[in-house]
């Protein structure tokens, strides 16, 4: 038989082969369309299915849902949102799968479009929707699309001051021994609530509970507002570490979690284990982070993993509010480092320096009664008035040392030949006089912590969100004149310019700076918070009387004149007599010392 011939006979026995499986062994009837990937059919007749197989009933669509088809033969249950509602927020539920809906925030105003801040996008769904993993196979019981009982059925309305109350949901299955049970404890002066529940008819499935995708744009600055977004976790033992929402990978983040977090750049929304920090334990931490595609461009869908009890019981605490860093602490697990002040090496510095100035700015506004741009202005003149005194003896450690230079030149030239013996008369020259280089460099650079520190607080601080100040719509964000910016590199250049002018011959180097520092800060903070402009520039204007009044000592000691040049002859003998001219020349400003040097 030929090739061919042999080619053709094999794909004809192949096909029989095929074709009469199929006959002799059909195969069994598909199942209907059911919510439930992998699960049990919906049975045909109303049966109880068998022990430890869970079949829902079909989901009942919402509005905003992808699949905006009608299930055939489901009666239609119409979805209801409940509210629940306090001095500070308002939240909205659906009875459908208890997804949050709206989360407004009613202490802050939306900077990108009218109305309070809500912190749930628009058009999006699945925020705190949960499903149940069951079974060695895995499969899913979806719960967004049953719909719950709401007790009380219209929704919480908290008073201030009133004491914890509870919204109930529950879930019982028409046919089979499944139930589901929700409640959250809310108070009306707090934005976390305390999320406790129950499975029962299944044995200790995986409760999966989203986070949705990510939260509402409620920013002026959408650009800077969408580099803050992110989610974060807190590993057990590997710490916090945050992903940005716009380069993230889809996958699994291993647990165990003490929290998951979607941030913003002044609020959360954060589920932490455990129903207290107290009482949580080993059973309690989040089994990790899923992270999937959203249908919201540049976004993820983030959920965490929960084991149940045996007894079908499961508790967790949600925030859901700013970022103020007192109520965030009080959670406890770290959880005020969710958005962290500077870089991870940088922040045991920051730290320290942002908790005490947001102290100060906080006890200023409160005791004051004063808006935070006030506020701002006093603080950097407070600044400067208390380094006043660093700032004097700093200046008159220059005009030591200042005196000091002809005879430091008039060694150098003598001993140029000679390291040892230069380095051993140097040492002795530094003794004698309170030489000190380094004596007017640290007044100078106390400033800069609490400086770099206002730039983070100023990132995410929510006290100084949206406050307005003269034309300055929000000190949080940058001038939209761009008036500040130009206003401190005029103010730097006018520190320089006195302080040059009192220079006997100031040096191109110095000159070169004076021009070009000033250029270079405008350009630095042209585009930070404007309140980190109007700190910086205050602090300068403060500065000049002072750089003034040491102007003027440095002409009193320039008036004097230098001691007489002398000979490298002699230099022991006529360094006793040099070093009392230049104790008198210095008079004026320095300080008198302990004992009078001993000259030997």
């Amino acid at each position: 038989m030929k090739t061919e011939a042999r080619f053709v006979l094999a794909i004809v026995l192949m096909l029989v082969v095929l074709v009469g499986t199929n006959i002799l062994f059909p195969t069994a009837p598909p199942p209907e369309d059911s919510v439930l990937p992998d699960s049990a059919a919906v049975p045909a007749q109303e049966e109880t299915p068998p022990t430890g197989e869970i079949v829902l009933p079909p989901p009942v669509e919402s509005p905003g849902r992808e699949d905006e088809s009608e299930p055939v033969g489901v009666p239609e249950i119409a979805e209801r949102r409940v509210a629940v509602q306090g001095p500070l927020y308002r939240y909205e539920f659906s009875n459908i799968g208890v997804r949050l809906v709206s989360a407004r925030m009613l202490q802050f105003q939306a900077l990108n479009r009218g109305g309070v801040v809500d912190l749930i996008p628009e058009g999006t769904t699945g925020y705190l929707g949960q499903m149940l993993v069951i079974g060695g196979d895995r499969d899913t019981l979806d719960l967004e699309g049953l719909p719950f009982e709401v007790s009380p059925a219209d929704g919480l309305e908290l008073a201030e001051g009133e004491g914890p109350r509870e919204l109930r949901f529950s879930y019982q299955h028409p046919s089979a021994p499944f139930r589901v049970e929700l409640a959250y404890e809310f108070q009306a002066d707090l934005y976390q609530a305390k999320v406790t529940g129950r499975v029962t008819g299944l044995d200790r499935p995986l409760l999966i509970t989203s986070l949705g995708s990510g939260l509402a744009f409620s920013e002026a600055d959408s650009t800077g507002e969408a580099r803050s977004m992110a989610y974060v976790g807190n590993h057990v033992q590997d710490g916090i570490r945050s992903w940005p929402q716009s380069r993230a990978e889809l996958g699994v983040r291993e647990g165990p979690l003490l929290w998951a977090a979607f941030r913003s750049k002044f609020f959360v929304l954060a589920l932490l284990a455990g129903e207290s920090d107290e009482a949580l334990g080993e059973a309690s931490y989040l089994g990790g982070l899923i992270v999937s595609e959203s249908p919201m461009a540049e976004r993820v869908q983030v959920a965490t993993a929960q084991t149940v009890e045996a007894d079908g019981s499961f508790g967790y605490r949600l925030f859901i509010g700013p970022q103020d860093y007192a109520r965030l602490s009080s959670l406890g697990e770290d959880l005020e480092e969710v958005n962290p002040y500077g870089w991870r090496f940088f922040r045991p510095i920051v730290r320290p320096f942002v908790a005490v100035i947001i102290t100060i700015l906080s006890f200023l506004h409160n005791q004051l009664s004063i808006g935070y741009g006030w506020v701002l202005v006093l603080f950097g003149v407070l600044m400067r008035v208390v380094l006043w005194p660093l700032n004097q003896k700093a200046m008159r450690a220059q005009l030591r040392n200042m005196a000091v230079q002809p005879l430091m030149q008039e060694i150098q030239t003598k001993y140029k030949d000679n390291p040892e013996k230069l380095q051993k008369e140097m040492l002795k020259l530094y003794k004698e006089h309170g030489f000190n280089p380094l004596a007017g460099c640290l007044p100078m650079l106390l400033p800069w912590p609490v400086l770099i520190a206002l730039f983070f607080v100023f990132q995410n601080t929510i006290e100084l969100r949206g406050v307005p100040f003269l034309w300055l719509p929000d000190l949080s964000a940058p001038d939209p004149l761009y008036l500040l910016p130009v206003f401190l590199g005029v103010s730097m250049f006018l520190m320089q310019w006195v302080s040059m002018r009192s220079l006997d011959q100031p040096n191109p180097q110095m000159k070169m700076m004076m021009y070009i520092m000033p250029v270079m800060m405008v350009f630095i903070f042209f585009r930070l918070a404007s309140g980190l402009n109007l700190y910086y520039a205050v602090a300068n204007i403060a500065t000049i009387p002072q750089q003034v009044w040491i102007a003027n000592e440095r002409k009193k000691v320039r008036a004097k004149g230098p001691p007489s040049a002398a000979s490298t002859k002699g230099f022991r003998g006529r360094r006793r007599t040099r070093s009392s001219e230049l104790s008198l020349l210095s008079q004026a400003t320095c300080p008198k010392p302990a004992r009078a040097p001993s000259w030997r």
